[in-house]
């Protein structure tokens, strides 16, 4: 029998007090409701309704949701990005997907709508406490974009993969490159914001004062005055409250000048 480690258990308690299930089949989410508790979770909302696990998420503000795929009433894909993309405080919570429909495509589509970890039915409460473990102690950097909003998914967690790490991202970065790595991030962010600005202009208005403040703050520790002082200028039109697409195709443009041309030609 699995026995959760009661130091770990003391650590994740902050991020698991209230959880959110969504789940069509009854058992499958008392099964989840049964385990959280046994971890310390204090108020656990199940539902099988889209629309009402949406209220749920509004109302008790949970640190943690679950949700199954599919259901004659839901679709976990679609409660994940209109979360993501949501003014609510949860927008930003981890969201584990639990499963037995554990295609490629399937594990695909919980990465690139913005879902934390995947789990696969069935599974033990080994396997379920190593993913709340992961999203409570090991939390991922938060991409705003337009196209993608969501935890990076380049430490997105379809197993217990235990093999060689195979790209450059899996392998600690020196500041530098830690540094260039965030500027192109933003770059291309902006970019993509200005272009799909039309399609989603709510979103490309979040993104671009993401981008801005995460521009901002990277000049400032790199001291590079150039980079600060586009950042500030387009901080500057968000503030003035002229966040039409028109106004603001200059100060991105400003900020797209002083970006390594190789990672704008990605941007798209």
């Amino acid at each position: 029998m699995f026995t959760a480690d009661a130091r770990v258990l003391s650590r994740i308690a902050p991020s698991i007090q209230r959880v959110v299930i969504a789940d069509p089949n009854l058992a499958s989410a008392r099964l989840l409701v049964d385990l959280m508790k046994s971890l310390g979770a204090r108020e656990v909302a199940t539902e099988t309704d889209e629309a009402r696990v949406m209220e749920a998420i509004r109302e008790i503000e949970p640190g943690l949701i679950f949700t199954e795929r599919t259901g004659p009433r839901l679709n976990g894909e679609n409660i994940t990005r209109k979360l993501r993309r949501s003014n609510l405080p949860s927008r930003r919570a981890p969201v584990i997907m639990v499963t037995a429909d554990a295609t490629a495509s399937t594990i695909k589509g919980a990465r690139d709508c913005g879902v934390h970890e995947f789990l696969r039915k069935p599974f033990t409460s080994g396997d379920l406490f190593r993913r709340v473990e992961n999203v409570a102690l090991k939390p991922r950097d938060w991409v705003e974009g337009v196209g993608y909003v969501g935890p990076d998914r380049r430490r997105f967690n379809s197993g217990e993969y235990a093999g060689p790490q195979k790209r450059k991202a899996d392998k600690p970065a020196s500041a530098a490159d830690a540094a260039i790595a965030v500027k192109d991030q933003a770059m291309r962010i902006l970019a993509a914001a200005l272009a799909q600005f039309d399609n989603d202009p709510l979103q490309a208005i979040r993104a671009t004062r993401t981008q801005a403040e995460t521009l901002k703050a990277l000049a400032i520790k790199t001291s590079d005055a150039k980079l600060a002082v586009a950042a500030s200028g387009l901080e500057a039109t968000l503030r003035a409250g002229t966040s039409t697409k028109a106004a603001l195709v200059a100060p991105i443009n400003a900020l797209l000048l002083l970006a390594d041309p190789e990672p704008l030609s990605r941007a798209s």
